[in-house]
């Protein structure tokens, strides 16, 4: 062996083994410290290019609501048909301006003038009935007359008779026989004459029972004759207030019932907004609230008069009053932005609105770090809102900048890393 020769010693086999075995011990304590003692929250990464950042601040809350609100008459008036038949002439167009009588539309019914007709017939025969009866109460009124003259003057005679007989048999100048029989004759027309008498009473008020039913249903046919040709000037459909001609349904020739609605007027006396309000203000908004409107360049306000109960596709309709004045050059169907006041402006903790609340419902929003550039889950309490601003119960901070954009894209991850 030369001086230029060094001997290499060989490694322990031992050492060896320490040593591989140190390191997987020290890889399987970081993988059980990553499993229990590591971040395992998800995280994505975002431009924030394609963001909007919004910082919470406290500021006074506006406790207001903005919704559309359209031009409707003050009142509208409703036509139905009082009655049936066919449509013959249609004298009025809708946007027509009408005065109160004006004729619209005109109806022919056959059925009706036939009813009338028949009718007319029974109260002619129902007169003649009553003239019967009269004439018939006359005539019998005075053959009884007759009948009670009659016999008053035989009772008359037979009393006379009577009389003289008595006389003369007190000086034995007739037989009893003849009084008695005298006295019998006498007596008979007496009864004949308190039967006449009771007879004329009882027929004379059956007569007039007879007479004054038929005298009553005379005029109560009549009177409904009066009513049946009434319906004749309902087929003449007319105005019955002023204002105008809103809607008209039927054609001509059409055959309408009674009942039906043919049209509606509008009364162009002042006007009405008609709101549309999201659901979930609906135990917020009461009768009396004013909101503030603008037509052509002028501030208006109005009130809220009446709220229709019925919720229909998450939706509530309201009818507001103008309060001073109304605008001049105003038309139907108009709309106008309304600011709609809930409350008493306060102040309170502020993040404006944004499409988050879409994808959480307002229970939880990405917060940044301070310093940081990653944006994690926080959850939060959202009291009230308004077009511009939710009102933050708690879970943020003034300073505090939140991600207010949309977090569809954004999956299921716990942090954002922002680039």
């Amino acid at each position: 062996m030369n001086g230029m020769d060094k001997k290499i010693e060989k490694r322990h086999p031992r050492l060896k083994r320490i040593i591989w075995i140190s390191a997987i011990a020290v890889l399987v304590l970081l993988v059980i410290y990553s499993m229990f003692f590591g971040d395992k929250s998800s995280r994505l990464n975002i431009e924030t290019d394609k963001i909007t950042i919004a910082t919470v601040e406290r500021d006074i809350f506006q406790d207001y609501i903005a919704v559309i609100g359209t031009v409707e008459p003050i009142q509208t008036i409703y036509l139905d048909a009082i009655e049936g038949g066919r449509v013959e002439e249609i004298l009025r167009d809708e946007g027509s301006k009408l005065r109160k009588g004006d004729v619209i539309i005109r109806l022919s019914n056959h059925n009706l003038l036939l009813e009338i007709s028949n009718h007319e017939a029974e109260v002619a025969r129902a007169v003649n009935e009553l003239r019967q009866a009269r004439l018939l109460m006359v005539q019998q009124q005075l053959i009884n007359q007759s009948s009670i003259i009659d016999t008053r003057k035989v009772l008359k005679q037979q009393e006379r008779t009577f009389r003289n007989n008595e006389k003369l048999f007190e000086t034995n100048s007739i037989s009893r026989e003849e009084l008695e029989k005298s006295k019998e004759e006498y007596q008979a027309s007496l009864e004949k004459m308190n039967l006449l008498l009771e007879n004329q009473k009882q027929d004379s008020m059956f007569r007039a029972i007879q007479v004054a039913s038929l005298e009553s249903s005379v005029s109560r046919m009549e009177k409904n004759l009066v009513l049946i040709r009434a319906r004749l000037d309902n087929l003449d459909i007319k105005a019955p207030v002023d204002g105008e001609l809103a809607t008209l349904n039927p054609e001509v020739g059409e055959v309408i019932n009674y009942g039906t609605r043919i049209g509606t007027i509008n009364i162009l006396d002042s006007y009405k907004l008609k709101a549309e309000i999201d659901e979930h203000y609906i135990d917020r908004v009461k009768k009396g609230l004013k909101g503030a409107c603008d037509f052509s360049g002028k501030d208006y306000t109005a009130h809220i008069e009446k709220i229709f109960p019925e919720v229909k596709n998450g939706r509530f309709f309201v009818d507001m009053i103008f309060d001073d004045s109304v605008p001049s050059q105003i038309r139907i169907g108009q709309t106008s932005r309304i600011k709609l006041e809930l409350g008493e402006s306060q102040p309170a903790v502020l993040l404006p609105r944004g499409g988050f609340y879409q994808s959480t419902g307002g229970q939880w929003v990405y917060v940044i770090l301070p310093e940081q550039h990653v944006a994690v889950k926080r959850a939060i309490r959202i009291g009230r809102q308004n077009p511009r601003f939710y009102e933050i119960i708690e879970g943020l901070e003034p300073g505090e900048k939140v991600i207010v954009s949309g977090y569809d894209n954004f999956g299921n991850a716990d942090k954002l890393i922002l680039k």
